[in-house]
């Protein structure tokens, strides 16, 4: 008997898919009732199962050598914006993070968390599952600078010429200045997520070089809402007494608090000593990058219209390793190679990223 259910499922799942699609709605009355669900809804699932059983040549009584195969296994992956997965009857896509939409010539695209049928060129939601229906091939676009997805099936990617930002994170991380987060997905890159003030500067001392000092630092930090004895107060304790950052009023540094793209900036800067903490006057911030090479005029078009998020920060983060250090002849990558937090081979044999400078 559970030999049978195991094989039931993927069967029941098309036959779901092909149920909804026909009854479950349209754009009009999109959802499924709960009393559609627990009666016509089941009868026509149980139905359909039945007819495929009684067409099918698979064996459900034979011996354990004899067992259907289980259902392929989900596979996650990152992608960017306007990349393709493309997925066909049977196939199954969830979207973790980022933001995509799905298009379709005929058939139906099931959003299976909801009980909808997702019209083509719908919106795709955070963490539902979409199960493509009999005789249809999906298109599942990612409309965001990254996106994380897993999916079932045989799917088809096609890959887009965009910035690939999770390229970057990649390289950075091999290079041991990116660790990304505990999150459980995406390597825990959180590319799609806005940058915090701490993770901000703890990004601007590795970059400096000074990773081991800031965690060997002992000293008491000086600001009330940093948690004392954890490894934050340290980077901020360290950051404060080297001058790298002064915190807001009344004692706060303000961790949890978005950062944006000049603030992040502002750090480079300071990292490449082209600024200091002196500077509260950050208007300017991103035409002065632009001056000194860090950035480019495209960049600088980019950063001052789109949401700063840890994609953004990476790209950051990537390119100022090319910049000149004020007053050294060197870049900040070959002056980070000196002090030894990567070597050449690190560098070489990271992640390819072609150039993507705007």
């Amino acid at each position: 008997m559970r030999k049978k259910i195991f094989l039931l499922l993927p069967l029941s799942l098309l036959a779901v898919a092909v149920i909804w699609a026909a009854a479950a709605g349209d754009a009009a009355d999109p959802l499924a009732s709960l009393s559609y669900l627990n009666g016509i809804f089941t009868s026509k699932v149980d139905a359909a199962v039945n007819v495929r059983l009684d067409n099918s040549d698979v064996p459900l009584q034979g011996d354990s050598q004899n067992e259907a195969a289980a259902p392929a296994a989900w596979s996650e992956v990152r992608l960017k914006q306007d990349d393709v997965l493309q997925a066909s009857t049977g196939d199954s896509v969830l979207l973790l993070a980022g933001s995509g939409l799905v298009t379709y010539p005929s058939g139906a695209v099931v959003d299976v968390t909801s009980g909808a049928v997702l019209p083509s060129g719908g919106s795709l939601a955070a963490r539902h599952r979409y199960l493509v229906a009999e005789d249809t091939t999906a298109s599942f676009v990612v409309t965001s600078k990254t996106a994380v997805v897993d999916y079932q099936g045989s799917c088809i990617f096609q890959y887009s010429a965009a910035t690939d930002y999770n390229a970057m994170a990649a390289a950075l991380k091999s290079m041991h200045l990116f660790y990304g987060s505990p999150t459980g997905y995406g390597q825990g890159f959180d590319l799609e997520a806005a940058p915090t003030r701490l993770q901000a500067l703890i990004m601007f001392i590795r970059v400096l070089g000074e990773e081991d000092e800031a965690l060997a630092w002992s000293g008491t930090c000086p600001f009330t809402d940093v948690q004392p004895g954890t490894n934050g107060a340290k980077y901020v304790g360290y950051a404060y007494e080297r001058g790298y950052t002064n915190g807001y009023g009344a004692g706060q540094f303000r961790p949890s608090v978005r950062v944006n793209a000049r603030q992040y900036t502002e750090f480079i800067l300071r990292a490449l000593g082209y600024s200091s903490a002196a500077n509260t006057d950050l208007s300017g911030t991103l035409a002065r990058a632009q001056s000194v090479g860090v950035l480019t005029e495209g960049e600088v078009a980019m950063l001052q219209r789109d949401s700063f998020l840890r994609a953004e920060l990476v790209y950051i983060s990537y390119y100022a390793l090319e910049a000149q250090v004020s007053g050294t002849g060197r870049t900040l990558g070959e002056t980070l190679m000196e002090k030894g937090i990567f070597t050449q081979f690190e560098r070489d044999t990271a992640p390819s990223v072609m150039n993507w400078r705007l």
